[in-house]
């Protein structure tokens, strides 16, 4: 896996070819642009990485991935079977950043303790689930499917948080950004399903805004249906419910003041922005030292995200040193 430690600080783009990211290596390929596939043209013969001019992917997706033990593996098959889409290659992947972050937690029985100081109150035994893939039974998570049908949803298109986790005492569903943004409007904005009467109204209970200025006007479409499908399940379920927007601490910065005017939240209903960067300095600081640790650091510190339009690299995490 290559980092910042690996790869040069600039690159030659220029119109015909882009040189190898690896920092020693001379190698250039054509230049690839938006739609190209991965073709031998675009791949580095050393390091086998398929090279554009603003990122690069591995050959195989196990090299972008920390945790890759027969059990690891496993699972990410089975996740597969209800993903619509997974690209674990690239190295701007945030499904590959969400997996080797959340799986240490997972596997380390530390997820419990992190959302506890998160969410401000202790969390009993958690069940992650992956991309709406239940551990427990083998399916997309019963629970969701049935918000996905009370609010019109279409099973093959319909809302996925990236992580849901539940406890004892509460229901969190988790919408991790790495590059992308939260301003995601409906692709046919006249087609409002059953949001806004699904569920008894329960639109109305959880949100302030009518459904047009939530999701059209303010590009909220995403959290808007991560909002209104997780809170009507955890009412269900008789949990506290937090809608977590997991971004670089240097992006999304106020994303809490632009979203929650629009919702209805109380003590046991909360929107919350989360840095990556929180997570890094709580397993610094509060997990105890082993390999494990050691290796999720240094895999934060180095993480990159590509090369900006100037052929410059740029850190996933700014604010880590």
């Amino acid at each position: 896996m290559f980092g910042l430690k690996n790869l040069k600080p600039v690159i030659t783009i220029t119109a015909s070819y882009v040189e190898c990211p690896v920092r020693g290596c001379d190698h250039r390929v054509q230049h690839r642009h938006k739609g190209d596939h991965t073709e031998a043209r675009f791949q580095c013969p050393e390091h086998r990485i398929y090279i554009s001019p603003t990122t690069f992917e591995y050959s195989d997706e196990k090299d972008n991935l920390l945790w890759k033990n027969e059990v690891d593996l496993a699972l990410l098959e089975s996740i597969k079977t209800v993903k619509r889409e997974i690209r674990m290659e690239h190295d701007n992947s945030e499904d590959a950043v969400t997996w080797n972050v959340f799986r240490y937690l997972e596997t380390t029985n530390l997820l419990s303790g992190f959302l506890s100081s998160f969410g401000q109150k202790d969390q009993g035994k958690t069940e992650l689930i992956y991309w709406s893939y239940s551990q427990v039974t083998g399916t997309a998570m019963p629970g969701l499917d049935q918000a996905r049908k009370e609010f019109g949803e279409n099973l093959q298109r319909s809302s996925e948080p990236d992580l849901i986790a539940v406890t004892d005492k509460a229901l969190f569903f988790i919408e991790a950004k790495l590059n992308a943004g939260n301003d995601k409007g409906p692709t046919n904005p006249k087609e409002h399903k059953k949001y806004q009467s699904g569920g008894e109204g329960w639109f109305q209970k959880v949100f302030i805004s009518e459904y047009e200025p939530v999701a059209i006007q303010a590009r909220k479409y995403e959290l808007m249906r991560f909002w209104l499908l997780g809170s009507w399940l955890a009412d269900k379920v008789g949990l506290d419910f937090f809608l977590v927007n997991l971004v670089p601490s240097a992006r999304e910065k106020d994303i809490e003041a632009r979203f929650s005017p629009h919702i209805r939240q109380s003590d046991s209903r909360q929107f919350k922005r989360l840095a990556w960067e929180q997570i890094y300095t709580w397993v610094a600081e509060c997990a105890p030292d082993c390999s494990e640790k050691r290796i999720l650091v240094a895999y934060i510190e180095n993480k990159t995200i590509g090369y900006n339009r100037f052929g410059e690299l740029q850190k996933a995490f700014s604010e880590i040193n």
